[in-house]
């Protein structure tokens, strides 16, 4: 479903030069599957997940989503994914049901259903009670609520959260990787993106470790576990972290 080969990502800098912010990343999802890239800020996540997204066009490698190549075919690709981020923007003059309804159209589906799958989402988010409420009066919950639901409007098979928890609250937050969870039921790929340790031990079937636009480690927790002789994953985080800065001391 999703297939990334020897992505990178250069940025010209004037102290610096070349900067990698992403350096011959691999890795493959699947339907059903929860595949978490997990890394500090500046590891490179959001540049992967924008590239996936055809915000960005790599340096080199290619990443095809669906079989539909993200450089080439990027209207394609935007029908295949649903994208939710941290900062995703609102309409503080749309009322949630108005923007839900807007994106359904921009996706080209018809009025009929359209008006099922809004009923349907609103159901199963717990959205009825705002659907009326403007953008503007809208909390960070609610906000967040509305972003998952105009980005699964048209049922795509992919769906990317970047960063989706960063500054909710622990309630808003679990409501959200059970939601998470529940797409992967529905058989969705799934691309979750984090630093915090225990939305991957709780969510990933398989977890990437990133740091400085690499990837030092992947596979399940299980076989992360087991190669690098480690149960906690917090511990065998740093540790990889550790050796990759002094191998690598000047790199930034």
């Amino acid at each position: 479903m999703i297939d990334v080969r020897m992505l990178s990502k250069a940025y010209a800098d004037l102290r610096r030069g070349q900067v990698l912010a992403l350096d011959n990343v691999s890795f493959e999802a699947h339907p059903g599957q929860i595949y978490g890239l997990l890394g500090p800020n500046g590891a490179g996540k959001t540049t992967a997940m924008r590239i996936l997204g055809t915000v960005l066009e790599p340096t080199s490698g290619t990443a095809r989503v669906a079989g539909f190549d993200c450089v080439t075919q990027p209207e394609l690709v935007r029908h295949q994914i649903g994208y939710i981020s941290d900062n995703t923007a609102i309409y503080d003059r749309m009322t949630a049901a108005e923007m839900v309804e807007y994106f359904g159209r921009l996706y080209g589906m018809g009025e009929e259903e359209l008006h099922d799958r809004m009923e349907l989402l609103f159901e199963r988010l717990q959205m009825q009670e705002i659907r009326d409420v403007l953008g503007a009066k809208m909390s960070t919950g609610m906000r967040q609520k509305v972003s998952i639901a105009r980005a699964i409007v048209h049922d795509p098979p992919v769906l990317i959260f970047d960063e989706a928890t960063t500054g909710l609250d622990v309630l808003v937050a679990r409501a959200l990787l059970d939601a998470v969870a529940e797409l992967r039921g529905q058989g969705k790929c799934i691309i979750f993106s984090t630093h915090i340790m225990r939305e991957v031990e709780r969510l990933c079937d398989r977890i990437a470790i990133m740091h400085r636009g690499r990837i030092l480690a992947e596979g399940t927790l299980e076989e992360l576990r087991e190669k690098h002789q480690e149960n906690d994953l917090e511990e065998l985080f740093f540790r990889l972290i550790r050796d990759q800065e002094a191998r690598q001391p000047a790199c930034a």
